[in-house]
């Protein structure tokens, strides 16, 4: 009797509208009059004016066998405007800042050091050679091009210069493009810090970047000794080549921050990777020189691949003693711009999911 008598007072409380009293506002109104001066409105009906009066009509009559249960009874009082998903303007968009995010890789870049020498350690720690093999990889290259371009007596224009000089200085721009593509592309498939170190996921890719760097400053001792060889020094216009080599790191940072975020979700691109990479060691001239090109062709050429910009410049400053073409060095400059600026902001978009997604 008491367990009867307290369903039904809990049920009464229920199905008594809000702010309302025993004997103060009328079913259906927010506040007795005698408290409140408000325009009261009608409440929506209550669950148990719907489920216990036997004479009230269900607006949605539920199938034979279907659930009534609380769920169900909520559901069926929504109103019927309500949209299945939230409009556009209010779903979740990251905010894309570049000055905040360039000031948030600054203050990471002693994570970007640390990463540098732990991948350094662990490439050449424990081996024989150690960092020769930073030498020996693009040396192997100009001795195998030398010996086939002179067994098939190649007709390459190199304006006097000795062709292992000619070659070389072509290889050397190219070997840290490739460097840094092949290496800090992938460098966000499998890494374990992604979950442990709080920083801007750009710092793995650059780290790779800046390891390329330093296996090409290794790699250009072998270019010293080669001008010993052939009796020669650099040209007094040497002095152009930082410039070309600010342009070379941008372009490679661009494309290498592209390739390392669309890794992540395309993982094919792991295994066409290195085929790209070796369909562009022919398609830029650094076993030929520019003059191959057609010359309609190569302000087109130059803007799709600036690498040749590069390579034409340094052969132009070193060998030739030339200023490098103002005209490919503007276009090589603002298409690499292009690529990073672009790659950057893409990457920033793609950050969110690479913990999860890797």
């Amino acid at each position: 009797m008491r367990v009867a008598a307290f369903r039904r007072n809990l049920i009464a409380r229920v199905s008594r509208p809000i702010g309302a009293s025993k004997g103060g506002a009328a079913p259906g109104e927010f506040f007795p009059a005698s408290r409140s001066n408000a325009v009261s409105r009608p409440l929506a009906p209550t669950v148990s004016s719907l489920v216990d009066q036997p004479g009230s009509p269900d607006p949605n009559p539920a199938e034979p066998g279907a659930s009534t249960d609380g769920a169900s009874i909520a559901w069926a009082l929504l109103p019927p405007d309500v949209p299945a998903s939230p409009p556009p303007e209010l779903r979740y968009r990251r905010a894309f800042r570049v000055r905040s995010s360039v000031r948030s890789l600054w203050r990471s870049r002693g994570i970007i050091w640390s990463l540098t020498v732990r991948d350094l350690r662990a490439t050449y720690n424990q081996e024989v050679l150690g960092i020769a093999w930073a030498l020996l990889a693009p040396l192997t290259l100009m001795v195998v091009f030398t010996f086939l371009a002179n067994r098939f007596n190649g007709n390459i224009n190199t304006g006097g210069v000795w062709y292992p000089i000619f070659l070389y200085v072509g290889l050397l721009p190219w070997t840290f493009f490739s460097n840094a593509v092949s290496s800090g592309g992938t460098s966000l498939i499998g890494n374990p810090l992604l979950n442990k170190v709080y920083a801007p996921r750009e710092v793995f890719p650059i780290s790779d970047i800046i390891g390329a760097i330093v296996n090409t400053l290794c790699a250009s001792i072998a270019l010293a000794v080669l001008f010993l060889i052939d009796g020669r020094l650099p040209s007094s216009t040497f002095y152009w080549v930082p410039l070309m080599l600010v342009i070379l790191l941008i372009f490679a940072t661009g494309v290498t921050l592209v390739v390392a975020g669309l890794t992540v979700y395309l993982r094919d691109m792991r295994h066409a990777l290195p085929l790209m990479l070796q369909l562009g060691l022919f398609l830029t001239p650094i076993l030929y020189g520019l003059n191959k090109i057609p010359p309609h062709w190569r302000n087109i050429y130059v803007a799709v691949n600036p690498l040749v910009a590069v390579i034409d410049g340094m052969r132009r400053c070193l060998l030739y003693g030339n200023a490098p073409d103002v005209t490919y060095s503007f276009i090589a400059a603002g298409m690499s711009c292009v690529w990073l600026v672009g790659s950057f902001m893409l990457f920033k978009r793609l950050e969110t999911g690479f913990a999860d997604v890797s």
